[in-house]
């Protein structure tokens, strides 16, 4: 389940909860009772290393490209 970040726009404290997706946000602070605001935050999900953008979609390739790199580093495998 996501976490939720939530701040309280009366006491201006900050927490997250855990909720399902289809939840409802949160509208009322248990502590103070003022209103909620959801907060929008960075995620932590990044995509590393070959095979990601760079090399499978930065350009587009035919099927005799594909193939002639995927022969080339399988020559070079096999020679080391």
């Amino acid at each position: 389940m996501p976490i939720y970040a939530y701040k309280c726009k009366k006491c201006d404290e900050e927490f997250e909860e855990i909720q399902k997706i289809s939840a409802s946000p949160l509208k009322k602070h248990e502590d103070c009772g003022g209103k909620l605001e959801k907060l929008l935050s960075l995620s932590s999900f990044q995509l590393k290393g070959e095979g990601w953008y760079r090399d499978g979609y930065s350009k587009r390739e035919s099927g005799s490209d594909v193939a002639k790199r995927t022969r080339e580093k399988l020559t070079s495998s096999n020679s080391d």
